[in-house]
């Protein structure tokens, strides 16, 4: 099956770390990185979206993280 996830984050090293995690487990990035001004809290957000095949059939009640 393939995964799909969407990280963010707002940007912060934190957000990096995330994404590096996700690297690190086998995760590939999918597309460019994206940022978006959040007015209602006056940070900026990051997202990046991120891939990865993994054995099994897809359900709804698969943990994507825990892959």
């Amino acid at each position: 099956m393939k995964l799909y996830r969407l990280l963010t984050e707002d940007d912060t090293s934190e957000f990096c770390h995330k994404v590096t995690l996700a690297l690190n487990k086998g995760w590939e990035l999918h597309g460019s990185p994206t940022m978006a001004f959040d007015a209602a809290r006056g940070v900026m957000r990051c997202a990046q979206a991120v891939t990865k095949e993994a054995p099994g059939t897809y359900t709804p009640e698969t943990k994507l993280g825990v892959q």
